[in-house]
């Protein structure tokens, strides 16, 4: 089995909100990421898809396809938007960087028509990242 990892970096803004808790609720647990106004990060996403190297290309993917389908899915949805109100999947879900992740992997893994989906790794900054595997 061979793990081949793309990565690419997009920048969103968002906010910690729980409709569910009290203003004061919302501020103890998530500060100054509770901020209406947002904040804004620039996150590195990483995409590691694992499968069997082909015999006739010598790949387990053309990284092309997989470049594409991250613009496609990812980048073209979340680069330069404010998650909670521009990306409809953040309209009732924190946009944290777990969510994001999880919300990566729902876009891509039906899509993927090369290998199987690893693992999803977002970058939040340098010193914080979230690895997903699927469920």
């Amino acid at each position: 089995m061979i793990y081949l990892t793309r990565r690419a970096e997009f920048s969103a803004s968002h906010y910690y909100h729980n409709p569910d808790f009290s203003p004061e609720e919302n501020r103890r647990i998530f500060g100054k990421c509770n901020n209406p106004h947002g904040h804004g990060h620039n996150y590195t996403l990483e995409v590691t898809v694992a499968g069997e190297v082909n015999p006739d290309t010598g790949m387990v993917l053309n990284i092309t396809d997989l470049k594409k389908l991250l613009e496609s899915e990812v980048l073209e949805a979340m680069d330069h938007k404010f998650l909670n109100k521009e990306v409809a999947a953040f309209a009732k879900r924190i946009p944290t960087t777990e969510n994001i992740a999880i919300e990566i992997w729902n876009r891509l893994a039906p899509k993927l028509t090369f290998g199987k989906l690893h693992r999803i790794r977002v970058y939040e900054s340098p010193d914080l990242y979230v690895d997903y595997y699927g469920d």
